[in-house]
Formats: C-alpha cells, sequence, structure tokens
C-alpha cells in the first residue's frame, strides 16, 4: 500500500508511523534508512564546506574500475562504511571504490541468522562535477542475505542475496541535499529534503510518480556515433520537429546519473546510457546504479531496461558488474524498446 504523508514529517516519525501499519515489522527497515541518512547528513556537510578543507581534486588513486578517484569519493566511502558499523545489521558492504566486499566483523558475529543485509552503494555518484561545484549524488541498494555465517568471497556473496531489494534510493547533494527512496513498489516513493537548521530530512515529496511521458532526454550524445542502432534512431527521432508530439524535446545532461534520473523521476521524460562500440555492456554499474535507480522509477510507474529486459529482473554474475540503461518515463522508454527491437540486429 502506497503510503502517503503529511509534508514536513519527520523522516524518524514517517519510519515509525509506515511499519505501525505493519504487524510483522521488525524495525529493521528504520534503523537501516537512520544509517543511510546520516551518511548522507554527513557527506553532505563534507561538500558544503569542500572548498574550505582541501578535499577536493584527485587522490592520485585509481578505483576498481580503472576511473581516477577524487578525495571525497574515498571520503564518502568511508563515511557509508563508518555508518553501517553498528546496529548488527549489515556485516557486509559493496561499493564502486573497493575491488572486494567490505566485511563489518563487528556484525558479523550476529549475522548468523537469516534476515540480515548487505548494502551496495555507488558512494559519490558524478564526482567529476565537485571541482566545478555542480550537483552529485550517492547511490544505494538493500538485498537480504539467505543461509547463515559470515560472507568469505563474491561467488558466495551472489549465491546469498535476494533478487529483490528490499530498501533502494539516492542521495542528491544540491542547493538542497535530498533523500529519495522506495522500500517496493507497494509502499511507493518517498522524497525527504535535509533542514540543515535541524539536521533533520523532512518530507518534502510524498508519493512521487513519475509522468507517463516527458519533456527532456539526458545522454551524452558525443558518443552517439558508437551507439547501437536502436537507440540512435530513437533520440534522432527525439530531436526532429514534430509539434503534434510536442518535439523536439529538451537535452539535460549533467555527467551525474542520479541528478539526471531526478529531472526525470520528477519531470518526465528518459534517460539513456547505452553500450557502445568499444564497451557493449556500457560504463553503468547494474547492483549499485542502474538497480537501485529501476527500483525507485519504476515504484514511481516508470520503466528502466537495459534495451532486452527490465533492470531489476537482472542477477549480476559479480559485484561490479556492467550494463546499458534506459530509464524513466514508461511510453517514452516503451518506445525506446521499440526501436532497439525494429533495429537490424535487435
Amino acid at each position: 500500500m502506497t503510503s502517503t504523508g503529511t509534508v514536513g514529517t519527520r523522516l524518524h516519525r514517517h519510519l515509525f508511523e509506515t511499519e505501525r501499519r505493519y504487524p510483522q515489522a521488525t524495525g529493521e527497515l528504520s534503523a537501516l534508512l537512520s544509517q543511510l541518512a546520516l551518511a548522507g547528513k554527513r557527506i553532505a556537510r563534507v561538500l558544503s564546506r569542500a572548498g574550505l578543507a582541501e578535499v577536493l581534486g584527485p587522490s592520485g588513486k585509481t578505483n576498481v574500475q580503472g576511473e581516477e578517484q577524487q578525495k571525497l569519493d574515498a571520503l564518502a566511502n568511508e563515511i557509508f562504511l563508518e555508518a553501517f558499523a553498528y546496529g548488527q545489521l549489515v556485516p557486509t558492504v559493496v561499493t564502486e571504490e573497493m575491488d572486494l566486499p567490505a566485511r563489518l566483523p563487528e556484525n558479523e558475529a550476529v549475522a548468523a541468522s537469516a534476515g540480515k543485509y548487505v548494502v551496495f552503494v555507488d558512494p559519490l555518484d558524478g564526482s567529476s562535477n565537485l571541482d566545478i561545484n555542480g550537483a552529485v549524488g550517492s547511490i544505494f541498494s538493500v538485498r537480504r542475505i539467505g543461509g547463515s555465517g559470515p560472507i568469505h568471497s563474491e561467488a558466495e556473496l551472489l549465491a546469498r542475496i535476494s533478487q529483490q531489494q528490499i530498501v533502494a534510493g539516492y542521495f542528491v547533494y544540491g542547493p538542497a541535499t535530498m533523500l529519495v527512496y522506495t522500500a517496493g513498489p507497494k509502499a511507493g516513493v518517498q522524497g525527504f529534503t535535509l533542514d540543515p537548521g535541524i539536521g533533520e530530512f523532512l518530507l518534502s515529496h510524498p508519493d512521487i510518480r513519475i509522468p507517463p511521458r516527458g519533456p527532456y532526454y539526458a545522454c551524452n550524445e558525443g558518443l552517439i556515433s558508437s551507439w547501437p542502432e536502436g537507440p540512435r534512431r530513437f533520440v534522432e527521432a527525439l530531436r526532429t520537429p514534430d509539434p503534434a508530439r510536442g518535439r523536439p524535446l529538451s537535452t539535460r545532461y549533467s555527467g551525474a546519473l542520479v541528478v539526471d534520473v531526478h529531472r526525470i523521476l520528477l519531470r518526465g521524460g528518459v534517460f539513456l546510457y547505452p553500450g557502445t562500440d568499444a564497451s557493449p555492456e556500457g560504463k553503468l554499474r547494474l547492483m549499485y546504479e542502474a538497480a537501485p535507480l529501476a527500483a525507485v522509477v519504476e515504484a514511481a510507474g516508470g520503466l528502466a531496461i537495459d534495451g532486452r529486459k527490465r533492470i531489476v529482473a537482472i542477477f549480476p554474475e559479480e559485484n561490479h558488474q556492467r550494463t546499458p540503461l534506459y530509464i524513466g518515463s514508461r511510453e517514452d522508454v516503451e518506445e525506446l524498446e521499440k526501436a532497439i527491437e525494429s533495429a537490424p540486429g535487435g
């Protein structure tokens, strides 16, 4: 059932009132979201002072993806690990910045029974925007761990996690800091804005619904010549004047995935990140970028696919698996899906 709340309600009260309606609720969801919210508040504070604290710029290291790591990437990663280093719910965290899953030994001892969780997180999405004071974000996904005992390898982790995401969402750090999350399609999508004066997330966007079509598209058109034919034809059609269909559409692309998808979620439209000739599987990571954003958008009435199947239906073969991503308003994505199917080799 969709959880309608009153604008201005504090996150903790919202979670309490939501769980109170479900006799089977254990309070674990509230605890997990409270830990995530703490991490988001800490990162927002660091970012607000980044230009004065000498934490901007590259760290001199590369992450597991082979990308230049920013100082704030590493700092945000540590903040998320610290947020889950208590509460006994999360013995394992998988992040973009680490090759192997991070084990939290202080939680492993009590995670011997089923019902504990693994968190997948992109600690700071769009970090190339930091040096120009652009908006960035964090993306998270929580899945249940089956079986018992500590997890010792990536293969064991993937064999024991649930297909379903228990909770998924993101933070946007811009003029205001927002937390957007879903606890499943029946729970809908809720958006909270951080009030820095009291240090609390307040409900600002209850029961978000994405428009069935939208006026925007977002993609890196500089790579369009290397895309598959289906997405290329689709974008060319979006740029072609057609007053009856409200075209051409306006393009909006920031270089931060979570920021672009957030705009699409609120205003409608479609975000595209196809594979290319050089990278047929695309650049975006399935477990901590595409899958959580897909869960949010679909819970709001939208659609997210890799070109062949729904993103939320794809189960990973590795933690850092990559995927193409087409996500946004349902009718726009369905039109894109038809363009992919009708293209040669589609």
